[in-house]
């Protein structure tokens, strides 16, 4: 019995190794990481991101398949939520991009100037509905 359980422990580890690594390899292959790398001119270390992508994949099976609490109080929730959100916005412009959403709509809509103010403005709208949404409580 107790070998059964430590097999399927092991197995289940394994699997939450192989969904994270998909994971990592489809936010790898979105183009995220050297698009950052580019953006902040430090293409030298991009498999160094490329190791942190990996290496927070982990830690968050960890996290998610330990039971307890970790001990950061308000403000390491906070920083948490900060960093949990880039990474949430990052997904949403990356995925953006990808189908090439931002050029058919500024196209569709005779957009020639203005296009970083609306990003922008739909990254606002999505933290201030964010905030509004756990604020209210409707989260339960």
């Amino acid at each position: 019995m107790m070998w059964q359980q430590f097999l399927m422990g092991i197995l289940g580890l394994m699997a939450g190794f192989i969904i994270a690594s998909g994971t990592v390899a489809f936010i790898i292959s979105i183009g995220i990481v050297p698009r950052y790398a580019g953006i902040t001119r430090t293409a030298s270390r991009v498999r160094w991101y490329e190791n942190c992508c990996i290496l927070g994949a982990v830690a968050g099976n960890f996290v998610y398949l330990w039971q307890g609490h970790l001990p950061f109080g308000t403000f390491g929730l906070a920083l948490y939520g900060l960093f949990a959100g880039i990474y949430l916005g990052s997904w949403v412009i990356a995925l953006g991009e990808v189908v090439d959403i931002f050029a058919i709509l500024c196209r569709r809509i005779g957009l020639t100037r203005g296009a970083p103010f609306i990003i922008i403005c739909m990254a606002v709208g999505k933290t201030l509905g964010s905030l509004l949404y756990f604020y209210k409580g409707w989260a339960n």
